[in-house]
């Protein structure tokens, strides 16, 4: 089932239709169009007070929601693309620029990501960028200084 809403990472979602090809269903344009329903996506390096792990497609929606709000994606990178041989697990590497969209700060973001496709749907994605990037786009030195006391305190 294809969505009707808006995609606010379609450079992202573009970037991930030339990188996996014909893994994903010739149909699936929007990100969300390309994950199973049960789909899982995790960060792994996600700040201690963030999400870690998204489970399902209507979880999924409303966190990119809310991701959207908080960071503005101006460009990606080619993906580089590393295919573990007959398997479904595919390595992308890749780079954004961006800037947080209420504090104009860079957003600029290298990432790795293992994602599995089964039956032309992604079925779980591992996303590895650094948080730190994404604190100081989101809210300047005071926001990373805040999320480590955090951490310390924890």
């Amino acid at each position: 089932m294809m969505t009707n809403q808006p995609d606010p990472f379609s450079s992202f979602s573009g970037l991930l239709r030339a990188a996996l090809g014909n893994m994903l269903m010739p149909e699936a344009e929007t990100f969300l169009d390309m994950v199973a329903d049960d789909v899982i996506m995790e960060f792994p390096y996600a700040p201690s007070a963030g999400v870690s792990r998204v489970e399902g497609k209507a979880a999924l929606a409303e966190y990119l929601l809310g991701a959207a709000s908080l960071i503005t994606i101006e460009s990606m990178s080619e993906p580089v693309v590393h295919r573990a041989q007959e398997s479904d697990v595919v390595i992308l590497e890749f780079a954004c620029t961006g800037h947080g969209t209420e504090t104009g700060i860079a957003y600029d973001q290298t990432y790795i990501s293992v994602v599995t496709v089964t039956d032309g749907y992604i079925t779980h994605y591992r996303d590895y960028w650094n948080p730190l990037i994404a604190l100081r786009a989101m809210g300047g030195d005071d926001a990373i200084t805040a999320a480590l006391k955090e951490a310390g305190d924890a």
